[in-house]
């Protein structure tokens, strides 16, 4: 079978053939539908995220796809059963292996490109919004790189929950994208003195930032007394330096969150907030965005669009 595969952190990932895999004890063999990238890929296949695997590895964090084989003692989901996964690696690939007590089977309505680009962007919003900052009806919730993949989804949730939601990106059309999901406000990065302009808003009560660097300080600046700023992830490549000073000053909170860490030490957190997602868009209240679906066959294409910056919300990788 295909597989887009690390060999080399030196190298660029390329399509290889590779065996086909057999699930182990606990596994399923999944006929893989649909891959959801996520800026994580990047970092992986250059060697820089926290859970990478040692090469060589085959890329593609979340999928959706259809269970083909068991593994030995496994019996659930039923072979046949469409379900989504979130199995950190192996997805950019025709067939997969992944744990059976992770995959979720999804909605007839859903489809799988949607599915397979739901479950990290999603999760990661609902579950740093609700759980962790704690946002509230009438706050108003900032969210930088809100075009993106998580971004958008944190301004889709954000108006959701009740709140007033300003949005952060670069450019025009990334901006209407984020327009489109739900944000009141908008604000080009590019252009305008963010820090300003929030201020100008009335600041900021929740910072969700997937972005890091000099957006991470305009946010701080702008932040309101006893604001919550959630880092996400790090987007600019720029690993910010929080003064503290600021930061005691006007009683801010800065809260860490790793989604992915949830299935180590609080899986149930994860499924209870999925199970309500998977509700919401059954009752039509998520709009999931994708911009560009692409063939494996140009699966470097798509790293490249991202990592160029040149999608909104989710790109997916058919096989």
């Amino acid at each position: 079978m295909r597989a887009f595969q690390v060999t080399d952190f030196n190298a660029p990932p390329n399509l290889a053939r590779v065996e086909l895999p057999t699930p182990k004890t606990g596994e399923v063999l999944l006929e893989i539908a649909a891959c959801g990238l996520n800026f994580a890929d990047l970092l992986m296949a250059d060697g820089t995220y926290q859970d990478t695997p040692a090469p060589p590895f085959t890329l593609g964090m979340e999928v959706c796809g259809t269970v083909i084989a068991h593994g030995p003692d496994v019996t659930a989901p039923a072979i046949g059963t469409r379900v989504a996964v979130f199995g950190g690696q192996g997805g950019m690939a025709d067939k997969g292996v992944f744990p059976a007590a992770l995959c979720r089977p999804v909605p007839d309505q859903m489809p799988a490109e949607t599915a397979a680009g739901f479950m990290v962007a999603y999760g990661t919003s609902h579950l740093a919004l609700t759980r962790r900052a704690q946002l509230k009806a009438g706050e108003t919730l900032l969210v930088l790189g809100a075009a993106g993949g998580v971004g958008l989804t944190a301004v889709e949730i954000g108006k959701a929950m009740g709140a007033t939601v300003i949005a952060v990106a670069r450019g025009a059309d990334k901006l209407a994208v984020a327009r489109a999901a739900g944000a009141d406000h908008l604000i080009d990065s590019h252009t305008e003195d963010v820090k300003a302009a929030v201020k100008a808003l009335g600041g900021a009560d929740v910072v969700y930032d997937p972005v890091g660097g000099a957006l991470f300080k305009a946010a701080l600046g702008a932040c309101n007394r006893e604001a919550r700023i959630i880092v996400i992830g790090f987007a600019s490549g720029d690993i910010p330096q929080i003064p503290a000073n600021i930061v005691l000053v006007k009683n801010i909170t800065v809260i860490g969150f790793y989604w992915g860490g949830y299935l180590g030490f609080n899986r149930k957190a994860l499924t209870d907030s999925l199970a309500e997602l998977m509700a919401w868009y059954a009752a039509g209240r998520l709009k999931p965005h994708i911009s560009h679906v692409i063939p494996l066959e140009n699966a470097a294409d798509a790293l490249a669009l991202m990592r160029t910056r040149q999608s909104t919300g989710k790109v997916v990788i058919t096989p």
